[in-house]
């Protein structure tokens, strides 16, 4: 089965370029284009795409907005953020409202393929040491009460593990780090978002942050 992927930029250059790069892909299809988020909500119900790629700066409708619309439909697609700045809060704000991770819009082809295939699997997020800087960056903007997410219902190592994917870690250096098998560390990371409640690893990295278990660097 091909992954159903929509294009959201105001820029038709930059969609004509993401076109051309992920439609000589055997394996993603493109089913849609929108030039804002209003657009891009109706065209979602219409489609039904697996993967939302999605600039956040964009008349009408921005893309956080539209992503926390997004992400609140029933089987919602997985949206990445388009951005120009690695830092940006904006990027930031896209990963709280339900965004699976964010790239640059100068990202290499082999790259954007790469994460459209891997957040489309929900197996990893996308560039997670790119997104713990702007988490660093932003999490002073997180609000002050603790997150409505109970910490206590994970084991002892599955805290160890969620904090390690806070940090960036890719499975494989959690399982160097932890002693395990990488099979186990996955499956402690399907158990924190059962647990927890979240749809995949960038939300479970923003869920430590508000629930002190990772702190901002100063």
């Amino acid at each position: 089965m091909s992954i159903r992927v929509l294009l959201v930029d105001d820029q038709e250059l930059m969609r004509t370029g993401f076109r051309m790069v992920l439609g000589a892909q055997q394996d993603i299809d493109i089913v849609g284009e929108a030039a804002d988020g209003a657009a891009a909500l109706e065209v979602v119900k219409q489609v039904n795409p697996d993967v939302v790629l999605m600039d956040v700066r964009m008349p009408r409708m921005d893309g956080v907005e539209a992503t926390r619309r997004m992400c609140a439909l029933p089987d919602s697609p997985r949206v990445l953020i388009l951005t120009t700045f690695d830092l940006d809060e904006y990027a930031f704000a896209a990963l709280r409202a339900g965004a699976s991770g964010f790239l640059l819009k100068d990202v290499p082809p082999a790259e954007l393929v790469s994460a459209i295939r891997s957040v489309h699997s929900g197996d990893a997020v996308v560039a997670p040491s790119t997104t713990r800087r702007l988490l660093d960056r932003f999490a002073v903007h997180l609000p002050d009460e603790v997150a409505a997410r109970n910490l206590d219902v994970l084991t002892i190592r599955e805290r160890e593990v969620l904090q390690h994917v806070a940090r960036g870690m890719s499975n494989s250096e959690i399982a160097g780090t932890l002693h395990l098998a990488e099979a186990t560390v996955k499956t402690h990371i399907g158990r924190i978002l059962a647990k927890l409640g979240l749809r995949d690893r960038a939300q479970a990295v923003v869920a430590a942050y508000e629930n002190g278990l990772v702190k901002p660097r100063n």
